[in-house]
């Protein structure tokens, strides 16, 4: 019967999820503040009450959006805007978790070790929602990967804190110094695994091109890289999204499998992130309960009022002293910044894991629950008002057909690179191949003769889009990391001595530090 009631429960969310993705993309409600609102409306009319579960949320769903994002996530992106991430998911989560702990340790009375948990549980933003209303509003792209980055990484920082805030709370002591040399021990830690099995799953993707089998291999990693991280007390979240870049980056983007394996891989890490928040988001709304957030209101808004203080206090002035070490960020994308801190289930399930012994335990999940929920109501719907009034920049009409006319290259040019694989490997008669070899090539041809004109136009009424720059510089640092790649192989091999190679090294690297980040 329990089975039967749990079938049930779970054919009624898909309804109700199906139902929301309609409802919000009519009303223009974001997808995850729909999914909410309808688990609150619905859990009274569940035949079975089904709670969120913090050892399910932390070992199983968080794996899978962490893999799911890092397998999509361009290296030489992220090289791009690593400063900025680097500065938001490592400092600016230690500055905004302390500032919300002061502020509630003073505005509602929680002892030291309760309102440094529930910093820095705050300190947690969920992206989910943001990069959906990218989705629908287009930013800037260096905007959206430095949001993008500072999701894959501020959740593992946000734990290892955690779980240091937890060890003193035990009875253990540690210093500072200890403290931050726990901290480098669990991030390095979780890197060395997330390193070594990616590689070696990489070793696995040159042996098979079957996607059902690649499917497998992927998932018994993302999963058994977070395990294998907490059996060795290191960070899971870091080894995760390590071996998530490894594969992505590697392991895909190297001609180990073919097209349409790739296609089904990415299609079904994509279901299968999209699957899991959609049952996380509906699980929070199910989770809440309307009376509680009611008579715990007062302590929730002052909650919502510190951490967005110490969220605020740790944007502004580190990406204010960024233009000291990097191009700046501007100031229309740090309100965004700002104002996409979005709680979501990841801070609901470290309020539910927090052990019988710790002080106002009760208080520290009603004041989480009600944050996340206010959270996603307020700045989940807010935020797109706020893109579109900050006018970021669009793509002009040049531009879009430029892009237009890429998209037709660049596929055209895949499908191309596809028809000579299955050529050599004997699948294809050579005639067929001619043929259909033919067909591509004119849309080749005609794409490469529209971007011609489109840039001769362009150089003809001298006019130079930054868009084109950040394209162009793109391409450049591409080939540049090329060269120094090739360079420090040849070095590595002992085939150009190394006084000769560190000079041309040093050429590189200056034209590298001259081009324009993304």
């Amino acid at each position: 019967m329990d089975v039967a009631q749990l079938v049930t429960v779970l054919i009624i969310l898909l309804l109700v999820a199906t139902a929301v993705a309609l409802l919000s993309r009519q009303f223009r409600v974001p997808y995850v503040t729909g999914l909410v609102l309808a688990g609150l409306a619905v859990a009274e009319f569940l035949p079975r009450r089904i709670g969120i579960d913090s050892a399910l949320i932390l070992n199983l769903f968080l794996p899978i959006l962490l893999f799911e994002a890092a397998i999509n996530t361009d290296i030489s992106r992220l090289r791009s805007t690593l400063k900025p991430i680097l500065l938001l998911a490592g400092p600016g989560v230690a500055i905004a978790a302390a500032i919300t702990a002061c502020l509630l340790n003073i505005g509602v009375g929680l002892a030291w070790i309760p309102a440094l948990l529930a910093g820095v549980i705050l300190a947690i933003t969920d992206t989910v929602s943001v990069i959906a209303v990218f989705k629908e509003i287009p930013v800037p792209s260096r905007l959206s990967t430095i949001v993008e980055g500072e999701s894959l990484f501020n959740d593992g920082v946000a734990l290892v804190l955690f779980s240091l805030i937890l060890r003193v709370a035990a009875g253990g002591s540690l210093s500072l110094l200890g403290g931050l040399q726990d901290l480098l021990v669990v991030i390095i830690g979780g890197s060395l695994i997330g390193l070594v099995l990616g590689y070696l799953s990489t070793g696995l993707f040159a042996r098979m091109d079957d996607p059902l089998s690649s499917i497998l291999l992927t998932v018994a990693l993302a999963l058994g890289a977070y395990q294998l991280a907490q059996q060795f007390q290191v960070s899971g979240v870091v080894a995760v999204v390590v071996a998530g870049l490894i594969v992505g980056n590697r392991g895909l983007s190297q001609g180990q499998l073919s097209a349409s394996s790739r296609v089904t891989l990415l299609s079904f890490w994509e279901y299968a992130g999209f699957g899991v928040n959609t049952f996380i988001f509906l699980l929070i709304g199910l989770e809440i309960n309307p009376t509680i957030l009611w008579q715990t209101l007062p302590i929730v808004l002052l909650a919502v009022l510190a951490y967005q203080v110490g969220r605020a206090l740790s944007v502004y002035p580190l990406l204010a002293m960024l233009r000291w070490v990097d191009r700046p960020v501007p100031l229309p994308w740090q309100h965004v910044l700002f104002l996409g801190n979005i709680k979501g289930s990841l801070s609901m399930a470290l309020a539910l894991s927090l052990p019988s012994f710790i002080p106002e335990r009760g208080t520290l999940i009603a004041l989480v629950f009600g944050s996340v929920l206010l959270s996603l109501l307020g700045q989940g719907i807010s935020l797109p008002w706020l893109v579109k009034r900050l006018h970021l920049p669009q793509l002009s009409q040049p531009q879009q057909q430029v892009e237009e006319r890429q998209a037709q290259l660049i596929a055209a040019k895949a499908a191309q690179g596809e028809l000579e694989s299955l050529l050599q490997s004997g699948i294809l008669p050579k005639a067929i191949y001619e043929e259909m070899r033919s067909a591509y090539q004119v849309q080749v041809a005609t794409a490469e003769k529209a971007l011609r004109e489109l840039y001769n136009r362009r150089h003809d009424s001298h006019l130079v889009l930054a868009g084109d720059r950040s394209k162009l510089d793109a391409i450049r640092r591409r080939l540049l990391l090329v060269e120094k790649g090739a360079l420090t192989d040849a070095l590595r091999k002992r085939v150009i001595s190394e006084a000769i190679v560190q000079e041309r090294l040093r050429i590189v690297d200056q034209q590298l530090l001259g081009l324009e980040d993304l």
